[in-house]
């Protein structure tokens, strides 16, 4: 079985669906209707609920905004799950909720819980509001009549006479709950009808679980893999939750790298990757949305294989590696090489992804990456960029540049990289390498974008990477446009 807090009840649970979704329990197991289904893909953020979570040290609680439509509910053993409904105390409204009724920070209503529930974690997370925080926080959440204003309002005033809730007075409480359930539970699943909900606490146990179950499906954060139940409608047999095995939810620095695990969040992650390469804060900040990256994980999003995938061409400008594991052996590869056609991955059966790592003599490196989609917030990529060049007496000694959107895998432009070596740092050497992209790539034509727009763009972000490292800002931006 399974056990959580709901508000602060424990809930045990084991005879249920394996495949059913953190929402459709609330909705449907056990009526707390207030959260919504929007989208069922994670992108509307009518369905967020908070959840918290022991820290490391089992001494104090980490809150953070989820999509419900796209979080199996056996991800969520061990935490407490808190929704719109567990607001209110006593006669009382939770000051997010008051906030948002005395702006007038609702219409038609669909969409109000969720916004709440954002601002809840919010106000749990951050000591005073700050308005591009509360941006982020709010970019996973759509409303269609209310207007974002009155809820940037809501987001300020629920700070005022803000003193604590019944959250902070049943703290204790809650970590003693959430403590024992983690020492109590030796094995934790679901099952159903020949379905099955795996949660192993380790590394070797995951082993023997993919021995037993070559088939089985992994979930760490479930982003992608949930919306083949939500929209595909398949019925998964076995899925192995990686999310509760510790060497894979750890970072750390070893042999001259930083060790990222697998099933480390985006969120989790952003810190320590913000502080290798501070550029490319912007970009985890546009990976998806809040509620994306408290559970979107870094291994996820290299073994998804999308060739719009944001963190690949970044980690492959960084000459990243990473361990595959299989029972009792392990193998290290550049990730530029895991790749091996359109979704085809070198994985072998029963081999998962164990952790990233990133050589710490990157902090040298002038790292920019962007990111060209059609929304800002919560969108998928047409373009990605990460380049990395090393300059040295106004040469270029090293250059390693990747694109995802431009083939059917995250590649590095080895021409372009070619023509640049040796070459003095000047506008005329880069003019020169915008013009060997279309040596490397010959994009596809999609609804994201056409493929004359994904060279013309490829082309002009080497443009702009070199604008930006030599101090100029974006009035000064004398960009080129090639036709394809």
């Amino acid at each position: 079985m399974i056990k959580f807090l709901l508000n602060d009840n424990e809930i045990a649970v084991e005879e249920i669906n394996p495949n059913i979704s953190l929402l459709e329990y609330l909705r449907e197991e056990v009526y707390l209707t207030g959260t919504k289904e929007g989208c069922a893909s994670g992108d509307c953020g009518a369905c967020t609920v908070v959840t918290s979570k022991l820290d490391v040290d089992n001494a104090s609680l980490q809150y953070e905004s989820i999509n419900a439509c796209i979080v199996p509910l056996g991800s969520l053993h061990g935490r407490q799950i808190i929704t719109v409904e567990h607001l209110q105390h006593h006669e009382a409204l939770h000051n997010c909720q008051r906030a948002m009724a005395s702006n007038h920070g609702s219409q038609c209503g669909f969409c109000t819980p969720g916004f709440v529930m954002s601002l809840f974690s919010y106000l749990k997370n951050n000591e005073n509001p700050a308005r591009e925080k509360i941006l982020e926080a709010l970019s996973g959440n759509l409303c269609r009549c209310t207007g974002y204003k009155s809820i940037i309002a809501a987001a300020f005033s629920m700070y005022e006479d803000y003193i604590g809730d019944q959250f902070d007075a049943s703290k204790g409480t809650t970590i003693k709950k959430l403590a024992q359930i983690k020492a109590e539970c030796s094995s934790a699943f679901l099952s159903l009808h020949n379905q099955q909900y795996l949660i192993p606490r380790d590394i070797q146990e995951l082993c023997k679980l993919l021995r037993k179950y070559p088939e089985a499906r992994l979930v760490a954060g479930g982003t992608d893999l949930s919306l083949e139940i939500t929209q595909g409608l398949k019925k998964i047999e076995t899925l192995i939750d990686i999310l509760n095995v510790p060497q894979m939810n750890s970072i750390y620095e070893n042999n001259g790298h930083i060790v990222i695990g697998a099933a480390v969040s985006y969120s989790a992650a952003k810190a320590t990757l913000v502080n290798l390469q501070p550029h490319l804060t912007e970009l985890i900040e546009r990976f998806g949305s809040m509620q994306i990256r408290n559970r979107g994980t870094l291994g996820g999003n290299i073994a998804n294989a999308s060739p719009v995938a944001d963190m690949p061409p970044v980690l492959i400008a960084l000459n990243a590696n990473i361990t595959l594991m299989k029972m009792d052996s392990e193998r290290t590869i550049p990730l530029e090489d895991f790749y091996t056609g359109y979704k085809k991955t070198q994985l072998m059966p029963q081999e998962f992804i164990k952790d990233i790592q990133i050589p710490l003599n990157t902090k040298h490196l002038s790292l920019r990456a962007y990111k060209v989609s059609k929304r800002i917030d919560d969108d998928i990529s047409s373009l990605c960029l990460a380049i990395s060049i090393v300059r040295e007496e106004g040469l270029i000694k090293e250059a390693r540049i990747a694109y995802g959107g431009m083939a059917e895998v995250p590649k590095r432009a080895k021409i372009c990289e070619k023509s640049m070596l040796g070459k003095a740092w000047s506008e005329s050497t880069i003019e020169d390498a915008m013009t060997r992209i279309s040596q490397d790539f010959s994009p596809i034509s999609d609804f994201r974008a056409s493929a004359g727009y994904r060279l013309s763009v490829a082309r002009n972000l080497l443009k702009r990477y070199f604008l930006e490292e030599n101090g100029l800002d974006n009035e000064k931006f004398r960009v080129t446009h090639y036709a394809s």
